[in-house]
């Protein structure tokens, strides 16, 4: 059997499972257990297939017939597609296990059940749209994945917002979908007509200059989807509406599929210099805007949501910065910059995919999201407290953990450049490198900010004083995933071996993985040493914590602290946002402040909207939602009025015809 009838196999395992649970909807528990069998089976099978691909880089290619205009069933397997499949498959298990116990409070039974169908439907979407290699099953698998999303992100949708959230993703997914369909239709023009992705060639012809609106097609389209910045604003929505284990494999994977999406396009199409600059200026905006955003967040999920956005930049950014020396005949650098972005797409994926299913943990613990309710979590969830303690420094890109490989492979590009590049490409690594240093420290100040207000301290909150830990099945996939971003820290030099034929395929050459190991074995090593210096550290701290005598502590008066003294998630980030961020980044807030001998009540309020939400896009559409309004008249409800317009447009139809016939005779 080769790897991609593995892969065929697997989907129509996901497919069977998700039937089955439907049919199986009554009986609730049983479905979740054949949905969740589904997932693993099919996974398991799925990520051995992936593996052995990059592994042999052997790719392969099916066709059938499909009676469907301009359509056909291709389906096929290279090394770009295993490695966003691995990501897929690798995770997908932890998020069915972990959805299981997550929907288990829920009233109904048939409500989890028909939500680990979909699920099943979600994960088969996604693997298909990796394995489309025809324009027409593309856009069928992409729409069909948009669509699952929105079933299960509106999951709770007898809340207002989450209506909201589901809508912003629909509309925000079907413009993504006119560009790609754009995009397409570009291409086919150029070969033929055909939409068969081996016609569409390297752009059939196209000089770099023409090539650059379809590519900005792409860059819209999948940019939507990957939450790229200015294309975002659907994502903290959607991120914080969902239920947390589709939070987690949305972030995780389906936004990976964005930039899956936007590498294939590029070997579609010819990629010019400046073409990289932009993503690479477009990545470290979306790196800064992100984690500034994240770190005014009262909402645990979209603080989590904005720091998506900024991991996405900067892989957009490593994305960019190959290209760019790709297209200079740089191809060390290139490769480099490749395989860091390739493998902080993976790293992303465990770690936010962990932080994601500790903050459902949470939630199912305490009955809220907001970090000002939250607090003093550590001693009553100790291992969705040390599971997010250690993904939150992860993510942050701290040794000893994942975080750190991929950007570290992009310092050291950048270093590179900035010492042999020419002045000005030399002085833009050099800022390069002060930027990506600046998110860094922007993501160590905003996951400090969410360890300490929500695990730290004293509850604020009736839910927070009387959380406890979650079952096995939510915190085993969490120690797993916990234990997988210690392993991809330490298993870096040997990772390259499992990107290195993407990297080639991006790159355009052979890939020197002597050079990518020993850029990545001092990095390993350190990781490895400190990593047994924090574990003994633990364990000694523990065992004098352990055999201490227990007393009260004393402060400023006071025996023991309260929730009212401790700093609030607003306060924490204050002087940054207040004095450093720019205006139309900051919060709306709304102050009035006591007065006079006898002062009225005061208040403050703050209102952490999305900038682009409430600048740009609410009153664009405001305003034509406005104009299309006056059409209303058109749109009567009575059925026949409409039969007359149906009648109308015939009519015309065949008088257009007719005289344009009587016009070429």
């Amino acid at each position: 059997m080769t790897p991609l009838d593995s892969l065929l196999l697997a989907l129509g395992i996901l497919v069977a499972s998700a039937c089955a649970a439907l049919l199986f909807a009554r009986t609730g528990r049983i479905a979740q257990i054949v949905a969740v069998g589904g997932v693993a089976t099919g996974s398991a099978l799925g990520l051995l297939a992936s593996l052995q691909v990059l592994a042999t880089g052997r790719a392969s290619e099916l066709a059938a017939h499909w009676q469907v205009p301009g359509g056909a069933l291709v389906v096929g397997v290279d090394a770009l597609s295993a490695f966003f499949l691995a990501a897929l498959f690798a995770f997908s298990p932890f998020a069915a296990v972990f959805g299981r116990a997550y929907l288990a409070h829920r009233d109904r039974e048939a409500h989890g059940a028909v939500s680990s169908a979909v699920l099943c439907l979600l994960i088969a979407a996604m693997a298909l749209v990796l394995l489309a290699r025809h324009g027409m099953l593309f856009l069928v698998a992409w729409e069909a994945m948009a669509l699952l999303a929105y079933l299960l992100i509106t999951t709770d949708h007898g809340d207002p917002e989450v209506r909201r959230a589901g809508w912003t993703y629909l509309i925000a997914s079907h413009v993504g979908v006119l560009a790609l369909i754009g995009l397409f239709l570009g291409l086919a023009s150029r070969a033929g007509g055909a939409l068969d992705f081996a016609a569409f060639g390297a752009g059939a012809g196209l000089t770099p200059g023409a090539a650059l609106p379809l590519l900005a097609l792409a860059l819209i389209g999948f940019g939507i989807k990957a939450g790229v910045v200015g294309l975002h604003v659907w994502l903290p929505e959607a991120h914080a509406a969902a239920p947390s284990h589709v939070s987690a494999l949305m972030s995780g994977v389906l936004v990976k599929l964005g930039v899956y999406g936007l590498l294939r396009a590029t070997q579609l199409l010819p990629v010019p210099e400046a073409a990289g600059a932009t993503l690479m200026s477009l990545g470290i905006a979306g790196a800064l805007g992100g984690i500034a955003l994240a770190l005014q967040q009262r909402d645990l999920k979209r603080t989590l949501a904005y720091s998506t956005i900024e991991n996405v930049g900067i892989v957009l950014f490593g994305i960019g910065f190959g290209f760019w020396a790709r297209s200079r005949g740089l191809h060390p650098l290139a490769c480099l910059a490749f395989a860091g972005a390739l493998l902080h797409v993976w790293n992303h994926c465990a770690i936010k995919g962990l932080l994601f299913l500790a903050a459902g943990s949470v939630v199912h613990a305490t009955g809220t999201k907001d970090l000002e309710r939250l607090g003093g979590l550590l001693r009553r969830m100790p291992v969705t407290g040390a599971a997010t303690v250690l993904a939150a420094a992860a993510i942050a890109g701290l040794p000893p953990l994942n975080g750190l490989v991929g950007e570290w492979l992009l310092y050291r590009g950048l270093a590179s450049t900035a010492l042999e590049a020419s002045s000005w490409a030399g002085t833009a690594a050099i800022a390069g490198l002060a930027a990506l240093a600046l998110v860094g420290g922007l993501a160590t100040l905003c996951f400090v900010r969410l360890v300490g207000i929500a695990l730290l301290g004293e509850p604020r909150s009736d839910g927070a004083r009387r959380a406890h830990e979650s079952g096995l099945q939510m915190t085993t996939p969490l120690a797993l995933l916990a234990l997988g971003c210690i392993g991809l820290s330490l298993a870096s030099p040997l990772l390259v071996s499992a990107i290195a034929l993407p990297v080639q395929e991006l790159s355009g050459g052979p890939v020197d993985l002597h050079a990518l190991r020993t850029a990545l074995a001092p990095l390993a090593t350190f990781n490895a040493g400190l990593l047994a210096a924090i574990a003994a550290g633990v364990l000694l701290f523990a065992r004098r914590v352990r055999n201490a005598a227990s007393d009260e502590t004393w402060g400023c008066g006071y025996t023991a602290p309260s929730a009212r003294m401790q700093y609030t998630a607003s306060s924490f980030g204050d002087t940054l946002a207040d004095r450093v961020m720019p205006r139309w980044l900051r919060a709306r807030t709304e102050r009035r402040a006591p007065g006079g001998l006898f002062p009225r009540a005061a208040n403050f309020s703050a209102r952490h909207e999305d900038p682009l939400t409430r600048g740009v896009y609410e009153p664009l559409l405001e305003r034509w939602g406005d104009r299309f309004s006056r059409l209303r008249w058109l749109q009567q409800g009575k059925l026949h009025i409409y039969l007359v317009y149906i009648a109308g447009v015939a009519v015309f139809g065949l008088f257009w015809s007719a005289l344009r016939s009587w016009w070429t005779a």
